[in-house]
């Protein structure tokens, strides 16, 4: 009885498995609808950003809501997009140039460039805002959230030096090996202008 019970639910769930896989959702992508649903959309929708900027696209559909709700999630979204490339830029720029400058040893350098990147994200993302915004036939809203690399670096900059200042010894290193150059060349790295 028991094996026989097993074998039926085995077999609904493998006709539940079959019958997920030949759903819509299933369905092959149509280049042609998808080319044509993108055709007159600006490069930045198709890339996710825009050249020579801090930068991301954010999407949401056009709902019960209505526009402004959907642009108001889209821009969330790019927000969202923007925190993560900047978190991973603040990561990798303080950990190069840590270890450049020789400052700590590995656990205290993480603690160091997670910290730093946290703050300067929050900070910056203040700074962000919508440059461009299309919508697509399908009732799907872009917007483009940019955010100014001289307010990054800036940022970058004050909160690298404040956290510094808080331990003499890394202070004292710090300046003593010429630093805020140094720095300034990393930040022009990451950045650019």
């Amino acid at each position: 009885m028991k094996h026989q019970c097993l074998a039926w639910i085995l077999a609904l769930a493998l006709c539940g498995i079959l019958a997920a896989g030949c759903s819509p959702a299933a369905k092959k992508i149509d280049n042609e609808a998808l080319e044509e649903e993108f055709k007159n959309a600006p490069e930045w929708v198709l890339t996710g950003h825009l050249k020579e900027t801090t930068s991301a696209v954010g999407s949401a559909k056009i709902g019960k809501g209505g526009l402004q709700f959907a642009r108001t999630e889209a821009l969330a979204t790019g927000r969202d997009e923007l925190a993560r490339q900047v978190s991973v830029k603040v990561e990798t720029l303080v950990n190069n140039f840590a270890q450049q400058t020789g400052i700590g040893d590995d656990q205290m350098l993480d603690a160091f460039s997670k910290q730093v990147s946290r703050q300067i994200t929050d900070e910056t993302l203040a700074g962000s805002r919508q440059q461009d915004i299309w919508i697509s036939p399908s009732a799907d809203v872009y917007v483009l959230v940019v955010m100014d690399n001289e307010q990054i670096k800036t940022a970058v900059r004050r909160q690298m030096v404040s956290s510094y200042r808080q331990d003499d010894a890394r202070w004292q290193e710090f300046k003593a090996k010429n630093g805020a150059e140094e720095l300034d060349r990393e930040l022009e790295r990451a950045f650019g202008r």
